[in-house]
């Protein structure tokens, strides 16, 4: 599999809020909170400043994302410099299993992609098709090769939101640039639940550790910010 260089694809930033015992979400039908209302708003501003917001399609059916800038002047900062008002939404599925209702398709007016395995892209194109620019990008799916589309529609910059198995593609697969991970102050001590990645070889690990370059108290969380690549600014 070949992966785009650094030069020819976007910056991707890779952001995820966990328990202190690593799990993103409990395995309740609801949506688990992990950050607070001052990150949320951080979460924001970095969304702001990105072309393109990337979560799986099992983010899209569990958590129902609206992946929109919240703040009406981040908005309008946004419009002012000619770009709309909201990033582009991206999701990558496998199998096509959307809802054409969730408020990824109807939320706002952010432009929409839906990257698709091969053997699934006319079962995506039937449910989501009339909502979303559906593409087809491999089987299965190939986030080397969604990148450098990516990039050629215009995206230099990707904020990555999850969940564990996208985060999990893009970390092994050494795609990342940067990492936002922030620590909730509580246990959910549940192996049914989700954790922030599964198994994998990852391009960090005892002989070669990730350099953090920051580490922030927000409220009752912290945000731990690791350089994942050269190109990271540490702005």
């Amino acid at each position: 599999m070949s992966w785009p260089s650094e030069s020819t694809r976007p910056y991707v930033l890779l952001s995820c809020a966990a328990s202190i015992d690593g799990y993103i979400d409990d395995a309740s039908e609801q949506r688990l909170l992990l950050s607070n209302e001052e990150d949320l708003d951080r979460v924001d501003a970095v969304r702001a400043s990105c072309d393109a917001i990337l979560v799986g399609a099992g983010t899209v059916r569990r958590d129902d994302p609206r992946l929109l800038v919240r703040s009406p002047s981040r908005r309008a900062e946004r419009e002012a410099t000619g770009r709309p008002a909201s990033p582009t939404k991206v999701t990558l599925t496998a199998q096509g299993d959307l809802d054409p209702t969730a408020r990824f398709f109807t939320a706002g007016d952010a432009a929409r992609l839906v990257y698709c395995a091969t053997g699934a892209l006319e079962k995506t194109r039937e449910r989501v098709g009339r909502l979303a620019t559906v593409v087809d990008a491999g089987e299965p799916v190939d986030p080397g090769w969604v990148l450098t589309d990516l990039a050629a529609r215009g995206v230099q910059r990707l904020m990555v939101e999850g969940g564990g198995t996208v985060h999990a593609q893009f970390l092994a697969a050494g795609l990342a640039d940067e990492l936002h991970l922030v620590v909730a102050p509580f246990f959910v001590g549940d192996g049914r639940a989700p954790r922030f990645v599964g198994e994998g070889h990852f391009p960090w690990h005892p002989g070669r550790r990730a350099r953090l370059a920051e580490a922030r108290q927000i409220g009752d969380v912290v945000l731990l910010r690791y350089a994942l690549s050269s190109r990271f600014g540490g702005a």
